[in-house]
This record gives C-alpha cells, sequence and structure tokens, in this order.
C-alpha cells in the first residue's frame, strides 16, 4: 500500500525571526537539490499547545496539513497529524524516558508504526549538554521489524537544514514533513 502523498526525498529548512520559527518544506532530487516548495509552516515560540500549520506557501492562505499536541503541559502525551480536512493521518511522540540517553520518537500512519533514535548516542549527549547547536542531527525511524521507514539528518552546519529521505511508500509526505519540523521544536526539550 503506498501512502497518498509519497515523496521519496525532500529538505526541511528553517529561518529564525523574533517570534516564529519559519520552514519551507521542497522536494529534492537523490542529491539532496531542493527542486519545489511542498510546504511552508510558522511555529510560535513559547506557545503552551504545541501547534503547527503547514501551507502551500508563505502567503499563507491555504492550510494543507498540520499537528497539534493533544493535551496542553503534558510533553509526553503526543501529536496528531491532520490532512488539509482535519482528518489524522498520523501521530508522533517523544518517548522521555529512552530520550535521555538518545532521543526517541514513536510514529504511527497508515498500515504502519515505528520508532525513530538518534543515531549518534555521544552526539546526541554533547547536543543535549552543551549548547553547540551546529552538532549533527541524525534520526532514523524503522517498523517493527526493523525496516526502514524514513530518516531525517542536518548535516554540522550553523543553520538549520533537514534532508528527509522516505525509502519505504507507506510513509505519506506530511507525516515525514510534520515530524521533521516536530524533531527540530522538539529536541531542545
Amino acid at each position: 500500500m503506498s501512502a497518498e502523498m509519497y515523496v521519496p526525498h525532500f529538505v526541511v529548512k528553517q529561518k529564525l525571526t523574533m517570534m516564529v520559527n519559519r520552514y519551507e518544506v521542497s522536494e529534492a532530487d537523490a542529491s539532496g537539490n531542493p527542486t519545489r516548495l511542498m510546504a511552508f509552516a510558522e511555529q510560535k515560540r513559547m506557545a503552551f499547545k504545541e501547534q503547527v500549520t503547514f501551507f502551500t506557501d508563505a502567503s499563507r492562505s491555504r492550510p494543507v496539513f498540520g499537528f497539534k499536541a493533544r493535551k496542553t503541559i503534558d510533553l509526553s502525551s503526543g501529536y496528531d497529524i491532520t490532512d488539509e480536512a482535519g482528518a489524522q493521518i498520523g501521530f508522533f511522540r517523544k518517548d522521555f524516558g529512552a530520550s535521555l540517553l538518545r532521543s526517541t520518537f514513536h510514529v504511527e500512519g497508515p498500515g504502519y508504526a515505528g520508532t525513530g533514535q538518534e543515531r549518534n548516542q555521544v552526539v546526541g549527549l554533547l547536543r543535549r549538554f552543551t549548547d553547540l547547536a551546529f552538532l549533527p542531527v541524525h534520526f532514523d525511524f524503522v517498523d517493527a521489524s526493523g525496516q526502514p521507514l524514513f530518516s531525517v539528518q542536518r548535516a554540522m552546519s550553523l543553520g538549520d537544514r533537514y534532508t528527509v529521505d522516505v525509502p519505504d511508500p507507506r510513509v505519506d509526505f506530511r507525516v515525514a514533513a510534520a515530524i521533521a519540523v516536530g524533531l527540530d521544536a522538539l529536541m531542545s526539550r
């Protein structure tokens, strides 16, 4: 079974502003070069309830998908990913117990469930206990049998640019994009 919106490669670029984090999500070729804008999102900083809405472009005239925390304060409750009509298409949550040593997230979508974890525990610990924001980030999401669902990678740099590879056609682009942005927003917690 293939996802409604399957995109095998895309990039997420974050642009920092005073009050919001802005994200541009672009389809990419196999080398990671952006080819066309797929979504634009803004996340309000310091919001009590995490919510990110993705639009077709920076005009923010048409919302196409998003994610929202199930509860206001409980960070382990998880996030529902919805399509433009508000129907749930996926879910993710941070596993705070497992994340003490290596950030760990759980994901669910139509026909699959899996876990994503930082590939390098040493880099994860350094990133967590220092202010070295330029360290690389690499998450591998796998299903229960260990088969790759998707990966999210930020190279060592000062800017936040994530490359997302989705080898499993069951994973909807909107689910992977929401999680990539969610990782960026939640990793510092």
